[in-house]
C-alpha cells in the first residue's frame, strides 16, 4: 500500500553524503584521543620503584631498601614507603626524597612505626616533589 503523494512529505533517505564520510572520521579521531589518554595514564610509568629488601629493626621501626628507575634522571623524585603490621594495617608511612642522579638509584630509609612491623614496601614514586622536601 503506497502513501498518498505530497501528504507526508518526501520519503526519508539515508544520511547525506558528507555525513556518511565525516562521522566515521570523527569516530576514529575520538578513538585515537581516548587511546592516547589511556596510554599516558595507564602505560609505562615515568618512575618505577620496587622494594628490594626490608629489615625489622625493633618493635617500632623497619629499614626499607628500594630501587628507583626513572626516565629523567636529572629531576628529583619523591617516593612513599610504608610499613604494615601483622593484621594488615598500615603501621607507618614516610616520604623519601631521591635526589637527581643516575637513572637507577638504590635508596635505604628507616621508617618509624606505630605497631610491630612485619613488612616494608614502596607505595609509589612521582616527580611532583612537595616544596617542604625540595632542596632547591
Amino acid at each position: 500500500m503506497a502513501l498518498p503523494e505530497g501528504r507526508y512529505g518526501k520519503p526519508r533517505g539515508s544520511l547525506p553524503r558528507w555525513a556518511r564520510w565525516s562521522l566515521p572520521v570523527i569516530a576514529v579521531l575520538v578513538g585515537g584521543v581516548v587511546a592516547w589518554v589511556g596510554y599516558r595514564n595507564l602505560g609505562t610509568m615515568p618512575v618505577e620503584a620496587k622494594q628490594t629488601a626490608f629489615h625489622v629493626v625493633d618493635d617500632n621501626s623497619v629499614e626499607i631498601t628500594f630501587e628507583v628507575v626513572r626516565r629523567t634522571p636529572d629531576q628529583p623524585v619523591v617516593c612513599i614507603v610504608r610499613a604494615r603490621s601483622g593484621d594488615g594495617d598500615e603501621a607507618g608511612r614516610r616520604e623519601v626524597l631521591v635526589e637527581p642522579g643516575a637513572d637507577t638509584v638504590r635508596a635505604t630509609t628507616l621508617l618509624k612505626t606505630s605497631k610491630l612491623p612485619v613488612t616494608g614496601e614502596v607505595f609509589g614514586c612521582t616527580y611532583q616533589v612537595p616544596a617542604y622536601l625540595s632542596t632547591r
